[in-house]
């Protein structure tokens, strides 16, 4: 892994705007025993998360967009503003 965690998460940031654009946060956190990275996406007081695989992660280093955590994103982006009366 020859990144960090804040490299990684300013690519993500950058590969999906639609983060940003919706106000939602997001934090990231290393799960050892599942070789993963933990996603938290966070608006208001609520929260959802993803894994995102190590792999994944690596090819999001490298500008390869992860066809699953981008679909992730899109749901969470909709439960969150409609838990949150957006919607």
């Amino acid at each position: 892994m020859g990144y960090t965690q804040v490299g990684l998460e300013d690519k993500l940031y950058e590969m999906y705007p639609e983060i940003l654009e919706n106000h939602i946060s997001m934090r990231l956190s290393f799960d050892e025993e599942r070789d993963a990275w933990v996603v938290t996406f966070v608006k208001g007081n609520r929260s959802r998360h993803a894994f995102l695989d190590k792999k994944d992660a690596d090819d999001c280093m490298d500008g390869l967009k992860c066809f699953y955590l981008g679909t992730l994103i899109e749901q969470y982006i909709k439960d969150l503003e409609e838990e949150i009366g957006i919607a």
